[in-house]
């Protein structure tokens, strides 16, 4: 992350700030693109915590840092979603000018929910302590056979009678042929399932289809 050490100037505390260039207007508790000191990285996520005006007609804000999983010690992850992202305990002072733009940053849930995810939609499930990469929470629900967390860019089926979701590559499907089902049960289900009926009766996964 980019990081200033500005000098001692007066400030006064400002309600809002108008991104160069726009019209679109930013205040204490948005989240924000800044421009990353590196032109070839994408732009940096912060939640504003404060603006100041300066003396000189400068603005300046105090930021929360938002860090990308390949920004972290343990670097992205499988299950790490592309538009995923960790709120860090990392504070700093940057000028206004180097806002690019508004975006929000949803909950995990509320993000699953959205029908379409835009380009400034991005979704936190973790806190992340920069100087340890320590998560919290340390842990969070797993998934499939491979026991790995939930990633909302992969497509997963969920068996109708555990509740439980697979990887379609993990119980032996295709994305195609997943798209196409109207009805799933797991192999243990499915085994308990056969376990009911009679020897020569037909599981129900396959009759409905």
């Amino acid at each position: 992350m980019a990081k200033t050490r500005p000098g001692k100037k007066e400030s006064r505390d400002a309600d809002s700030y108008t991104i160069r260039g726009t019209n679109k207007i930013v205040r204490a508790g948005d989240t924000v693109l800044m421009r990353p000191s590196d032109t070839g990285k994408p732009p940096y996520v912060a939640r504003i915590e404060k603006i100041e005006g300066e003396s000189r007609g400068g603005m300046k804000v105090r930021v929360r840092w938002y860090y990308r999983p390949e920004e972290s010690i343990g670097g992205r992850r499988q299950f790490h979603g592309s538009k995923e992202l960790f709120l860090s305990d990392h504070y700093d002072v940057q000028s206004a000018h180097t806002i690019e733009g508004k975006c929000t940053v949803h909950s995990f849930k509320n993000y699953t929910k959205l029908e379409n995810v835009g380009a400034e939609d991005y979704y936190c499930r973790f806190e992340y302590k920069a100087a340890t990469g320590a998560f919290s929470p340390d842990r969070v629900a797993v998934y499939c056979k491979c026991e790995m967390p939930y990633n909302p860019d992969d497509l997963m089926v969920q068996c109708e009678e555990c509740k439980d979701w697979y990887h379609p590559a993990c119980v032996g499907m295709t994305i195609v042929e997943a798209k196409k089902l109207e009805s799933f049960l797991c192999s243990e289900c499915l085994a308990e399932e056969d376990g009911k009926n009679p020897q020569n009766a037909v599981p129900a996964a396959v009759a409905e289809v």
